[in-house]
């Protein structure tokens, strides 16, 4: 069956609302007869009446409000989209997408102190990891622990993290901590060695499945947690948190960063891309 037009299905959904075909014309800026000869066309080809006349108004047959409700769902979903467009053409706009812990301990205080410099900039920051593809539209930075295999694409390395020890600023007394656990470290073969031999004197008092919540566990309360530092970058930095010196380090996941080769649809994206990779270089290099 071939579909109506959009203009036809407006007018119907305009008149249906209104209950009125003067004031669906005067909504569409249409006269009373165009939208009555829309409506007339729409039944013709759907074979169906839409409206019983009722006084000056109308009201909808059981057809009209099956169709009502389709078309008024097919409008929304229009304007959603829509709109979505016009919010990803905004000036300066520009869409990093980036696994939430790091996203949350390093991404977004970077992007606050590259947005000093880069004043026009507006950031789009994505956790949605499923989003692997650099388009025009929706992705122009990502973020990723493999290199992005997608012609027209670059991909560098970022940083290399690394997974220290760090306890609460609050609580220095060493010997009077206990250990917050990342649930799938047990099963990695190098954090899943020091919780089980280096930590293996801290009692453990909580495991969590998101980084996210260990590192909040850690800055709450008496306790230490084997963490990569892109999670806790921002927390030492602020002096929330402090790091075991004393304690094993291991070497993290390789964060690699892509983007469309050559130039991009806004100079923006590429002044991020490399305002990113000096600040991960300050990262590597700040001590922690």
């Amino acid at each position: 069956m071939r579909l109506p037009s959009l203009r036809l299905l407006a007018g119907f959904e305009a008149a249906a609302r209104l209950g009125h075909f003067s004031r669906a014309a005067e909504e569409l800026n249409l006269s009373q007869s165009a939208i009555s000869h829309q409506i007339q066309q729409l039944e013709q080809e759907l074979g169906q009446p839409l409206f019983h006349r009722v006084g000056r108004g109308v009201e909808l047959t059981v057809a009209g409000q099956a169709l009502l409700r389709t078309v008024q769902t097919s409008l929304h979903g229009l304007e959603s989209g829509i709109r979505r467009i016009s919010t990803y053409l905004a000036p300066g706009l520009v869409t990093v997408v980036c696994p939430a812990a790091p996203a949350q301990g390093w991404l977004q205080p970077a992007m606050n102190r590259i947005q000093e410099t880069l004043t026009t900039l507006l950031p789009v920051i994505s956790v949605d990891e499923s989003a692997r593809f650099i388009d025009e539209l929706d992705v122009d930075l990502l973020i990723s622990d493999t290199p992005l295999q997608q012609a027209d694409v670059q991909s560098q390395i970022l940083f290399q993290d690394q997974w220290i020890c760090v306890t609460s600023a609050c609580h220095p007394v060493q010997n009077a901590l206990t250990l917050v656990c990342l649930e799938q470290s047990f099963a990695d073969p190098v954090c899943g060695d020091v919780l089980m031999q280096d930590l293996e004197q801290f009692r453990r008092s909580l495991i969590c499945d998101d980084e996210r919540m260990v590192l909040d566990a850690v800055k709450q309360g008496q306790t230490l947690a084997f963490l990569p530092l892109s999670t806790c970058w921002q927390s030492l930095q602020q002096g929330e948190l402090r790091r075991l010196p004393e304690m094993p380090v291991r070497r993290g996941k390789t964060w690699w960063i892509s983007r469309r080769q050559g130039m991009t649809r806004d100079p923006l994206v590429i002044g991020l891309h490399d305002a990113l990779c000096e600040s991960a270089q300050a990262l590597m290099c700040s001590g922690f």
